[in-house]
């Protein structure tokens, strides 16, 4: 990159646009899919007589994404992303192709399954790419370009999907991605020819397969006891989480639960971000047709808000590659601290729910400044031989925090209110959010966190 080059016009050099145009559609595809399911799956069950059987799709996926992530890691690591994101991309293919053409229950999870696995492993994989193709400076630019990919998705993806599900049929939802997923991997070819081989070979860390399997159920098992809130599920909930402390000392840089500096502190800073944020997100639609009596359109529309927020975020710090990553983090966390206890006000029933579009707009910044700054800081302090594994851990950072601050929500739900009368559970998660940002801020203000 020359003197003059600004860092987002590297990721549209001749040398890179192909690669760039790539992992955009890629993600982007992903994120369709991700946020598009959901609006069609109650036809998609009925047609295959799946009703009984909701959420076993969604689990599904959760659990074969998170297995697929560590595994990722390790073989990219071990040969380079090259290999892996022919796999990735063509396993996430099958997965829509088996989904789209499903004739039962049983297929259809194969072919969630065959989604997960395909996107856990690109992921990963597109992230240790970034490191390898772009300049050092234009890596803030590639991730906020990454988050930006699931902004228009996440405007229009539910609404599309459920256009193409009236009009085309629910699967469509599936097939209709396909060709776009074939262009994305096809346009990755040229670079992943030119990749090195790894030079060194990678540090040996022993029981992931285990352990990725054990993460593999334990978060799934938390998710959906955060989902079914009831007594009975609770102890579904102990049986992830017995499942999930032995693998994550093996799944998570060592040091990563008591912050130690460097590596760990940024890994856990990804866990708390997405614990916080997305443990208020997923009450927020609750809270705004149970107590104040929005239509589902209207109480979706701060996430959309949040979106966008999140997008302009990520767009200003990848123009500024000169600011530490440490000062954007610490940034993303105060101004996510001060939207989830803003959020306290649109709880109660005499509360402001117009606010919520304002503070969703303010989280998603935060988020928008934190998250891409988290990815640039573990590629820049990661070992060439580590750099899967870490990519990975942050993935798995992000599902854990993710699913025990929804689980968290969820218990406060049953104990202290109800689906219908929310506001005694959700003013103490949105403190308990609004705490854990405050957390995250400190901690990125100690000097011990920074890089070594």
């Amino acid at each position: 990159m020359t003197v003059t080059e600004t860092p987002s016009r590297a990721l549209w050099h001749a040398d890179n646009r192909a690669t760039t145009v790539g992992i955009l559609l890629l993600i982007t595809i992903a994120a369709f899919e991700h946020l598009g399911v959901s609006t069609a799956m109650p036809r998609m069950l009925a047609d295959l007589d799946g009703g009984a059987y909701y959420s076993w799709p969604f689990t599904a996926f959760l659990a074969a994404s998170v297995m697929a992530t560590v595994l990722s890691g390790r073989a990219c690591d071990r040969v380079g992303p090259g290999p892996v994101l022919y796999v990735g991309p063509a396993v996430f293919l099958a997965g829509l192709l088996v989904a789209g053409t499903a004739d039962g229950m049983v297929t259809l999870l194969v072919g969630r399954v065959l989604q997960g696995l395909g996107l856990g492993t690109e992921i990963v994989a597109i992230y240790v790419l970034v490191a390898l193709v772009y300049p050092e400076r234009s890596r803030p630019a590639a991730f906020g370009l990454l988050s930006a990919a699931w902004v228009v998705p996440s405007i229009v993806g539910p609404t599309l999907a459920g256009l193409v599900t009236e009009s085309l049929g629910w699967r469509w939802v599936f097939l209709g991605l396909a060709p776009l997923a074939l262009l994305g991997a096809v346009l990755l070819i040229p670079a992943l020819r030119s990749l090195p081989v790894p030079s060194r070979a990678p540090s040996t860390r022993r029981g992931l397969p285990l352990a990725a399997v054990a993460a593999g159920l334990g978060i799934p098992a938390v998710s959906w006891a955060a989902q079914h809130p009831s007594l009975g599920t609770l102890w579904l909930a102990l049986a992830g989480v017995a499942l999930l402390v032995p693998a994550l000392r093996t799944l998570l840089p060592t040091g990563t639960l008591t912050a130690r500096r460097g590596l760990p502190s940024a890994v856990l800073a990804r866990g708390l971000l997405a614990g916080a944020f997305f443990g208020v997100e997923a009450f927020l639609p609750l809270t705004l047709t149970a107590v104040h009596g929005y239509s589902p359109a209207l109480a979706g529309l701060p996430l959309t808000l949040g979106a966008l927020g999140w997008s302009a975020a990520s767009h200003w710090q990848g123009r500024n590659p000169d600011i530490p990553r440490t000062t954007l983090i610490r940034w993303g966390f105060a101004i996510l601290a001060v939207g989830l206890a803003a959020s306290v006000l649109i709880a109660p029933t005499w509360g402001f729910g117009w606010l919520a579009g304002v503070v969703w707009v303010v989280c998603g910044a935060g988020m928008g400044l934190s998250f891409p700054s988290i990815n640039v800081l573990v590629l820049g302090i990661s070992d060439e031989r580590d750099r899967g594994f870490n990519s990975a851990a942050t993935q798995v950072a992000d599902m854990m925090f993710s699913a025990a601050c929804v689980g968290f929500g969820g218990v406060l739900l049953v104990s202290l209110a109800s689906a219908a009368a929310p506001t005694a559970a959700v003013i103490p998660l949105n403190l308990a959010m609004a705490g854990i940002a405050v957390v995250g801020f400190v901690l990125f203000s100690r000097r011990e966190t920074e890089p070594v």
